[in-house]
């Protein structure tokens, strides 16, 4: 949804910035790299390329050009995720085979749909911009997403690689995990979801009022440093700290690490985009799943937050600072890191808040009360995957600016690891 008042002047300038980011992104990749598919939960990054392209030309093209034709037919097929009211679409586990078209060739769809998409904003008048706004926006939106994903996604496939390539970034000092801090909140009954005029995603909605008692929040991320301790004391051979359905996946999986985590005589090392390094105790971790974050937290003898104490605690404490339409700034992907910094110095406030890492919360993906998804094909954006999902918070390095809020509400199953996550401790506790 949006409340913006766009002018195509204004449309077709931020459609270059997004879609001009995104070839940014891929440059450092040769075509190959952009072929690979790692696991089925990766997509190559020329599919992810060329989604968002077919996106712009389904849901955009197709009802407003006039005398409109596909750019090709069996892209509709090969581009499509998951919306079904469009029609087939390609397996997703195998999108890795499909070596035509190539990298050069999704950038020719790209520079063809482009092309079309400014003819045709150009065109229009005020009162058909304003009708279509809204889908364009959800369009940038959806792209920086994908920008996202497609970092996610890359460097799963760089991990695979022997030579160990690098992608972009550079390591961070060496830093120790510093005290952990804790705000207190009240509680209360209070409001969730998204409130001001800006852009949100139909999940975000309604605005709606939540009983909490009062709570407090760990001022930092998880670190490495504290992990390694969880690790230590056998958290990963520990069947009383873990979800029944967690345990079932550290015994079938052999789970005894973060994802990218690699001990090489005595000494763990992490994967990342800029290269492999010894693990950095004061980083936040990352590469966790919600079941690994369940169970750390419990060893520590804390929870995870809800959504709703999540989102709370951050209006509460930004917003004598920031307002509810500020940018939220933080580690997040225009800083170029690339992955999760250290907290920084305490403030008796919430650190890392935007950035460094996705946020776990205790919160199953389920829609607010009154929520009704769109009609047509855009319904089936957010409202069809309400189910064997959870919660989480806040954006991560990889995260485009601009696309971090206190009311967005990203989900994985349970069980994801590829995703940039960790954790923030929570438990009862009485306000000052």
């Amino acid at each position: 949804m949006t409340a913006r008042q766009w002018t195509a002047d204004t449309l077709l300038t931020r459609y270059d910035e997004v879609r001009s980011h995104t070839e940014r992104l891929a440059e450092p990749l040769s075509p190959e790299d952009q072929t690979v598919q790692s696991m089925p939960d990766v997509s190559p990054t020329k599919w992810h390329r060329a989604h968002v392209t077919w996106f712009f030309e389904t849901f955009l093209l197709a009802e407003n050009e006039s005398g409109f034709k596909p750019f090709q037919d069996k892209y509709w097929f090969l581009f499509n995720s998951y919306y079904e009211a469009v029609g087939p679409r390609y397996n997703r586990a195998e999108r890795g085979v499909v070596s035509r078209p190539g990298a050069h060739d999704v950038g020719v769809y790209r520079g063809n749909v482009d092309d079309r998409v400014r003819d045709l904003v150009s065109s229009l008048d005020q009162g058909t911009i304003d009708k279509l706004a809204g889908t364009i926006e959800l369009g940038f939106h959806h792209e920086q997403q994908h920008q996202e994903l497609l970092l996610m996604d890359i460097k799963h496939v760089l991990s695979l690689n022997p030579l160990q390539p690098v992608y972009a970034g550079s390591p961070a000092a060496h830093a120790e995990p510093d005290a952990l801090g804790w705000v207190d909140v009240a509680g209360g009954l209070v409001e969730i979801g998204h409130r001001d005029a800006g852009f949100s995603f139909d999940n975000e909605l309604p605005l709606h009022q939540q009983w909490l008692e009062p709570y407090r929040l760990a001022d930092r991320l998880v670190t490495n440093g504290e992990w390694l301790e969880f690790m230590a004391d056998g958290g990963y051979r520990r069947p009383e700290l873990w979800l029944s359905d967690g345990w079932a996946q550290v015994r079938t999986h052999g789970w005894a690490a973060p994802f990218y985590w690699t001990e090489v005589d005595g000494v763990w090392f992490e994967h990342t985009l800029h290269g492999t390094f010894p693990v950095n105790p004061g980083l936040p971790v990352s590469h966790v799943s919600h079941y690994e974050a369940d169970a750390f937290a419990t060893w520590a003898g804390k929870r995870l937050p809800t959504e709703a104490e999540w989102e709370h605690a951050v209006r509460t404490d930004t917003a004598a600072d920031n307002g509810d339409t500020a940018e939220p700034v933080g580690n997040l992907a225009d800083t170029e890191t690339f992955h999760p910094r250290a907290a920084g110095e305490a403030t008796g406030r919430l650190r890392q808040v935007y950035g460094d890492c996705w946020e776990w919360t205790s919160s199953a993906y389920l829609p607010y009360p009154g929520f009704h998804p769109p009609a047509g094909a855009i319904g089936e954006y957010n409202g069809k995957f309400m189910s064997n999902q959870m919660v989480l918070r806040g954006g991560c390095a990889l995260t485009p600016p601009g696309h971090a809020r206190a009311s967005y509400r990203n989900f994985f199953p349970p069980g994801a690891r590829w995703a940039l996550s960790g954790l923030r401790l929570a438990d009862g506790g009485e306000p000052r």
